[in-house]
């Protein structure tokens, strides 16, 4: 077996979870700018808070039946529910970004906000995530494990047949 053959499904792994990230940053993106824009110009912490709320649904949504739906688990509430606390850490790790720039530091323009809280703050937060979700959340049962909180749906129904 080659490199490639290998790395083949690291990579496309890679990718679904790069393209639900990307969909996810949109959506966080839009929401914040929205929101600073109309009923929160004067708190981009609220802002983000609300923003990263919406975008982390839309992504454990991909996660799940997409990228990682070899690992999902089969108690959807107990995996939201740790979905959503590491995106709290990376929500946290953004936020702190966003406050160091704005607060600390006195960049206040929605640019600096934007290239703190969205730029720098989304590279470190997603390389949290990612590690998480691959090694933590979403890893799958090892081979010829049968059960366990990590099967899927199909595999409970084919055992069950």
């Amino acid at each position: 077996m080659n490199r490639f053959t290998r790395l083949a499904p690291l990579i496309a792994q890679l990718a679904k979870f790069g393209t639900v990230g990307g969909v996810a940053f949109i959506v966080d993106i839009s929401v914040y700018n929205l929101l600073r824009l109309t009923v929160m110009p004067d708190y981009p912490i609220g802002a983000k808070v609300v923003s990263v709320i919406v975008a982390t649904t839309v992504s454990w949504l991909g996660s799940r039946y997409w990228t990682f739906k070899e690992g999902r688990n089969d108690a959807r509430v107990r995996e939201a529910f740790w979905f959503f606390l590491i995106n709290a850490g990376g929500l946290g790790i953004a936020m702190g970004c966003l406050f160091v720039s704005h607060y600390v530091l006195g960049f206040t323009s929605q640019l600096a906000d934007n290239i703190s809280g969205n730029g720098i703050g989304l590279v470190l937060g997603t390389a949290f995530r990612y590690l998480m979700y691959k090694f933590v959340l979403f890893r799958a049962a090892p081979e010829g494990e049968a059960g366990g909180t990590h099967s899927t749906e199909d595999e409970r129904v084919e055992r069950s047949a």
